[in-house]
């Protein structure tokens, strides 16, 4: 028997396509001339439409509070595609009903060479979080850039640990990223801020839930690692390590990568306060900086430094 001919590549991509946005649980649209041209089935239930409904079509007016917001972020995303960024940010927008919402809304060009042409929007509800945000013990405790924890907060959980009589073995570690001011000389301070969001966000996802990621300041980041020893504190270093020199950042038409310097401590009786525990982490860390970079060290009480071979 002979077999049937392959399908053509267009329709393939064009099945794919519909797959997606049938099946994929995000929200996301194709924006052409201000009116959705195709959209997800996530996108048009997050907006309230649904089987019988669809805002392909339709103008991208419909889901905006006001002409003047709707005109004003044209005019946002406009001067951000053409400076080669996406645009991301929160948007109050509105459902078929009425009800409105806050949404992160993440807008790309097609094409970057036709910036004014074809969009991908991508839209995520994020009312609750918004309001988590607002609350002032929320800030107060964390960081705003990466919505890690902050340095404050940091201190107060270690401060838990420092000095317990309870045998439960606990770790800090301390990064650096190494060069991080020539991405933002190079880059500008949005497309630095950007980099480090997603830095908090990969390594969170890189240590269990129990332990803490906070950023302290600028591009130096802290995690608690509770009932861990430097055993595999160093283990645990050692992917973030790797996790990072592999990690890529884009932006827009803008594309980095870095590496890091971590420094490992456990907590122990020499290390009686705080600052002394976050100064042993720190110290760590300028020791791996020193040796070239893209390296762990490990404090030791006996002053010297052990570097975890990888």
């Amino acid at each position: 028997m002979s077999s049937a001919p392959p399908a053509p590549t267009d329709d393939i991509t064009a099945a794919r396509l519909r797959a997606l946005l049938v099946r994929a649980p995000t929200a996301m649209a194709f924006v052409s001339g201000q009116r959705f041209e195709v959209v997800s089935e996530e996108f048009n239930h997050l907006f309230g439409y649904g089987d019988d409904t669809d805002l392909a079509g339709q103008g991208t007016r419909g889901v905006h509070t006001t002409d003047l917001a709707h005109t004003a972020l044209q005019e946002r995303t406009a001067a951000a595609f053409a400076a080669g960024r996406p645009l991301d940010e929160e948007i109050e927008y509105v459902k078929r009903d009425g009800h409105r919402f806050w949404g992160r809304l993440q807008a790309t060009p097609v094409h970057w060479d036709a910036p004014a042409g074809e969009a991908l929007w991508i839209v995520e509800d994020v009312t609750t979080a918004r309001a988590q945000r607002l609350q002032p013990t929320w800030t107060a405790k964390h960081d705003a850039v990466t919505e890690l924890a902050n340095r404050r907060e940091f201190e107060r959980r270690l401060a838990e640990h420092v000095g317990s009589r309870r045998n439960e073995p606990v770790s800090v570690l301390w990064l650096d990223v190494d060069r991080f001011g020539d991405v933002v000389k190079d880059m500008g301070t949005e497309v630095g801020d950007h980099f480090l969001y997603g830095l908090g966000q990969m390594l969170i996802g890189k240590v269990r839930a129990s332990d803490l990621v906070a950023r302290l300041e600028e591009d130096h980041f802290a995690i608690l690692l509770p009932d861990c020893d430097q055993h595999y504190a160093q283990i645990i270093a050692e992917k973030i390590r790797a996790a990072v020199a592999a990690y890529r950042l884009r932006w827009g038409l803008h594309r980095t990568r870095v590496k890091a310097s971590l420094g490992v401590v456990q907590i122990h009786a020499t290390l009686g306060t705080v600052d002394a525990v976050l100064g042993a982490g720190a110290l760590a860390c300028t020791e791996a900086k020193a040796a070239g970079g893209d390296s762990v060290r490990v404090f030791v009480s006996a002053g010297g430094y052990e570097e975890l071979a990888g």
